[in-house]
């Protein structure tokens, strides 16, 4: 198991506002930092890219730089000790993993956002008309994140799910 200060801070995206695709389908633990290097987040994925890109997306102005201990065998043991060892290591539980722990971990709620005409536009609404109102928070919601995204200097692609747009969510 990597010490967390001993691993190499690598910075969460290169000159063209591309993450790096080292990660891609590897399995590990990652420590996201923000761009003062301060612990942001501890968390483990089966998939470290597709996990750094949605924090990304959650977090862009909290995601600068990572540390990432890949593994070669998946073991849910091994990924938990070592998330719990670096938080050990740091000496608190990094905000993201406490009080914050939903902004990272769980999809955008558009719902949270809704304007007080949308919420008397949804509450008079039938089934379907909830939809439609949802999928056009979402999408205003979205044009919001893709913008502090475009701002953070963010080129690479991102597509949130269709589906999940009809419950008021921004997922990957």
């Amino acid at each position: 198991m990597a010490v967390l200060a001993d691993l190499d801070y690598i910075p969460y995206l290169n000159a063209a506002g591309q993450m790096t695709d080292q990660f891609n389908g590897k399995v590990g633990v990652y420590a996201i930092f923000d761009s003062e290097k301060i612990l942001q987040f501890i968390g483990y994925s089966r998939d470290v890219s597709l996990s750094l890109k949605q924090h990304l997306v959650r977090q862009p102005q909290r995601c600068y730089w990572v540390k990432v201990q890949t593994i070669d065998r998946p073991s849910r043991t091994v990924l938990e000790e070592t998330r719990d060892a670096w938080m050990t290591e740091n000496g608190s539980i990094p905000v993201g993993n406490a009080a914050e722990e939903a902004a990272w971990n769980q999809p955008i709620d558009a719902k949270i956002k809704m304007t007080a005409a949308e919420q008397a536009t949804y509450e008079a609404s039938d089934d379907l008309g909830r939809v439609k109102t949802l999928k056009k928070v979402a999408r205003r919601v979205e044009e919001e994140v893709l913008a502090a995204l475009e701002e953070r200097g963010i080129t690479m692609p991102i597509r949130f799910d269709p589906k999940l747009k009809e419950k008021g969510l921004l997922n990957l």
